[in-house]
């Protein structure tokens, strides 16, 4: 014990140890505030954003010839939706525009139903009547997905927010589609569980949509994505027929795994109304270090060490720019806890027992120090300076909407080059752009790239692309490591998919649904093979 307390006197004259038995003296942020979902009175907010600001109507890639709603549709609609079909342009508007403000479409008319039933009566009308549907839970997607690109119905899960069974045996959730995520953690943190996805959209997504996109999210490092983590969805196809794959089971081998084809389809191929998630349990110990390191190789390196030295008990490895730190400092007053660095690291541990825990991560800091890899940090164990910390990452997109248009790509590339492309757009862009940022999931090599300017700019979006989609096709990376494709990055997925699959593709498309009305003009490219 004795050299445990010298180790710990040593590391506190280097790193800023911050827990419960010790201030933070005034240097950490405020803690992350829930978001609101203020849809109930006419307008949606998302980190603080009114998304309800003028955004330009789509003009691309051209209507298909899709229905268009008469009366006697609205009356249809109304019968079996009583109280539940808005037709009132000002509530609309919320729905018809994404939250950045990028795209907007002119749907005529939302509709929120409550049960998988209607659903199934909702689409089979609309396929009878050829009639297109655009699918939208949270509405917090950044690539143009969950809003109409032209007329379209929309159609609400924000009605169908009702939890069916939870097993704590099991730690299995049945769900709804239209649950909040930040609702559903709560849910479990009661039951003495969590969701195995993290998002800081949390206060407004739907697990719906999280499945539908396949939503990555802070600690995809330990629990993985969503295609292991959901054992069951339901979910209704175009023609009104109800898939039931709700299985709670972890080994089913009886054929095709159907389930997988909704998750990340972005709501092109069924409605998903339903799922079943393995939850882990609530971990008794939780800290979360915030590091600085001097290059984005030593950062690579403390990655290396913390995977080996922490194992089994790392969670998350996030990392941010001093761009980013900047735009937090400017614009939300966040200050940094530590000394300025050009990278920043947010590493969060989840165990069952402190000690053994806490022994690990001094051993980890030690090294990490004594190598010079990490040039200063802070350590936190209480719930309310974790949440701190975790909010210099996770309000990065809050600032960044304050910094003026933002241009945003998701891209997955090998863990070694993921910020060259930061330095390399850079360079690329000289002196066009307001700001380069670069952040994300440094566990599952997930770029966040965003480019600020005044306004929007078609002469900055030209020089951008394609210039980062070639620039992440050549290293064999992804163009879309989390987001999708919706509609703004559709026509990039030949960066990403052989023709060979995008013919598959489109193929189970047309099987599934033959008309094309849900969700057009979405994750497919305009021109198939």
């Amino acid at each position: 014990m004795a050299g445990m307390l010298l180790l710990r006197t040593a590391l506190k004259r280097h790193l800023g140890i911050c827990s419960s038995s010790a201030s933070a003296g005034g240097i950490l942020p405020p803690p992350i505030p829930g978001l609101l979902d203020g849809r109930a009175r006419g307008r949606q907010l998302h980190d603080g954003v009114d998304v309800t600001q003028k955004a330009p109507l789509t003009t691309a890639p051209g209507r298909l010839p899709f229905s268009k709603l008469t009366q006697e549709d609205f009356d249809y609609f109304r019968r079996i939706l009583p109280g539940r079909t808005v037709t009132d342009p000002d509530l609309l508007e919320t729905y018809n525009v994404d939250w950045l403000k990028s795209v907007r479409g002119s749907s005529e008319l939302l509709l929120r139903p409550q049960t998988t039933q209607e659903v199934s009566q909702i689409l089979r009308y609309c396929n009878e009547r050829n009639l297109a549907v655009n699918t939208q839970g949270g509405n917090t997607g950044l690539v143009g997905g969950s809003v109409p690109v032209y007329d379209e119905i929309i159609l609400s899960t924000s009605l169908m927010n009702g939890v069916l069974s939870f097993d704590a045996v099991s730690g299995v959730l049945t769900c709804q589609a239209g649950c909040v995520l930040e609702h559903l953690s709560v849910y479990l943190e009661e039951r003495d569980h969590i969701m195995p996805l993290d998002l800081g959209a949390k206060g407004s997504c739907h697990i719906g949509g999280n499945v539908a996109t396949n939503a990555g999210g802070l600690r995809l490092l330990r629990y993985g994505s969503l295609h292991g983590n959901i054992l069951g969805v339901e979910v209704v196809l175009a023609d009104g027929q109800v898939l039931d794959c709700l299985s709670t089971l972890r080994k089913d081998n009886t054929g095709y795994d159907l389930k997988q084809l909704f998750i990340g389809s972005e709501g092109t191929l069924g409605i998903i109304t339903a799922v079943s998630v393995l939850c882990p349990r609530k971990p008794k110990s939780v800290h979360v270090m915030f590091l600085g390191c001097e290059t984005f190789e030593q950062l690579l390196k403390t990655f290396q060490l913390c995977r080996g030295m922490l194992g089994e008990i790392l969670s998350a490895f996030e990392f941010l720019d001093s761009e980013c730190m900047r735009l937090l400092n400017t614009h939300l007053k966040l200050g940094n806890p530590i000394s300025d660095s050009p990278f920043y690291v947010v590493i969060e541990t989840s165990g069952s027992d402190s000690r053994h825990d806490e022994e690990k991560l001094h051993n980890f800091l030690e090294e990490a120090m004594t190598s010079s890899l990490v040039t200063d940090g802070t350590l936190a164990t209480e719930e309310s300076k974790t949440k701190a910390l975790w909010s210099l990452r996770e309000r990065v997109t809050e600032a960044l909407t304050h910094d003026g248009f933002t241009y945003k790509y998701d891209v997955s590339l090998p863990v070694e080059t993921i910020y060259q492309l930061v330095t390399d757009i850079r360079a690329h862009l000289g002196g066009r752009a307001k700001s380069v940022v670069g952040y994300g999931h440094v566990g599952d090599g997930n770029l966040h790239l965003n480019i600020t300017s005044p306004a929007r700019d078609a002469g900055l979006l030209a020089a951008i692309e394609p210039f980062v989609y070639e620039w992440t096709s050549a290293r064999r990376g992804s163009v879309s490591a989390e987001h999708g494709l919706g509609l703004k990055k559709r026509n990039y997925i030949y960066y990403s998919k052989p023709r060979s699959a995008v013919a598959v593709m489109a193929g189970i498309k047309d099987m599934l649904d033959p008309r094309g009305i849900l969700n057009p003009y979405k994750t497919l490219p305009d021109r198939l093979p």
